[in-house]
């Protein structure tokens, strides 16, 4: 019986989705290891040429064991100069989404442009503003036939032989998606930054129904995500990483915010060997008010042109008590491309 009500719990969550409750988007904890995903003016910032960057997270192993909420997130950007000082950055990503046992999934691929303009300042201290845009195409998707229906329930256990009451549900459609953003950034010098970001997400509000497209229409929350961070250089071998943002979509919000300490090894004038320990808090409301959903910790591993990052969510919010203080965990991949520049302009480090 219990099984059963779960199952029906579950399936009704996804039947108010697809009734008029607006999916809320993927989310990365190590949000700073995911520039793209964060805001299109992310795209091209880097004191490389060219970037790859790749991401996993899995989330509720402990609840909904194989069916956990699984993110994966792949992109490539490059940096185009113009001019004496500015550049353009070009880039494209690709992510998928999947949970639960109707395999309620997402697929979404984007290009992003993004333009940057020094404001003041010379090579290694500057102040730049940049504007991004991206635009693609999603898909959503659902299992239909792995639904059990409450017209099923025969005495607490699950009958496939009832009718069920089952409509003309489509089970997948695609539809377009395009976004916006600023980023404000300075270069102190080589390692020293700090930069101010806002984005906006889902401009064309897409439908988001499974029922009849033509008569029934969800459009899709717009989402504003607002973001902070920097690389402050304390001594030689030691620097601080605070960062932060707030993702605001319908009515939802989540604040992630906390720091890394970098502890620089080796010679840095020779090459670029680091490991980063850090502590992030993750707020986000509900319908009584707000609560602290987890406690991140995360660490990360740099040499020279590779960074390797990874992230375990402890949950704390009323969940615990069937999560066991398990949330999720993820890895993170950066890779840069450092080919000869003329310039040399220095950027933020993501």
């Amino acid at each position: 019986m219990k099984s059963m009500m779960k199952k029906l719990l579950f399936f009704s969550l996804v039947f108010l989705f697809s009734l008029g409750i607006k999916a809320q988007d993927i989310h990365f904890s190590q949000f700073y290891m995911s520039p793209l995903n964060l805001n299109p003016a992310m795209t091209g910032v880097m004191n490389c040429s060219d970037r790859f960057v790749a991401n996993y997270r899995n989330q509720w192993a402990s609840i909904l064991k194989a069916n956990a909420f699984s993110t994966y997130s792949a992109s490539y950007d490059r940096k185009v100069e113009v001019g004496r000082y500015d550049y353009f950055g070009i880039g494209g990503t690709f992510w998928g989404d999947k949970a639960g046992e109707l395999e309620f999934a997402t697929l979404q691929g984007k290009l992003s442009l993004s333009y940057a303009k020094r404001m003041s300042g010379y090579r290694n201290r500057a102040s730049y503003l940049v504007v991004g845009i991206d635009g693609g195409v999603s898909q959503r998707s659902i299992d239909f036939l792995k639904a059990q229906w409450p017209e099923q329930n025969d005495g607490g256990r699950f009958n496939p032989n009832l009718p069920s009451g089952e409509q003309n549900f489509n089970d997948n459609f695609m539809f377009a998606d395009m976004a916006a953003g600023l980023m404000w950034y300075s270069v102190f010098d080589e390692n020293s930054s700090f930069y101010l970001g806002g984005a906006y997400h889902h401009l064309n509000r897409a439908n988001q129904t499974f029922f009849d497209r033509d008569s029934v229409d969800v459009p899709l929350y717009s989402k504003f995500t607002i973001h902070t961070g920097g690389e402050f250089r304390v001594g030689d071998k030691f620097a601080l990483l605070p960062g932060a943002v707030v993702f605001l979509q319908g009515p939802s919000m989540q604040i992630n915010a906390g720091f890394s300490g970098k502890f620089l090894l080796g010679d840095s004038r020779l090459s670029k060997q680091a490991f980063q320990l850090g502590a992030w808090t993750r707020i986000a409301n509900k319908a009584d008010g707000t609560l602290v959903d987890a406690i991140i910790l995360s660490t990360r591993f740099d040499y020279d042109n590779f960074g390797i990052g990874f992230s375990y969510d402890l949950n704390v919010s009323s969940l615990q008590a069937a999560s066991n203080s398990n949330g999720a965990f993820e890895f993170s991949f950066i890779y840069n491309i450092c080919g000869p520049e003329r310039r040399n302009v220095y950027c933020p480090n993501f």
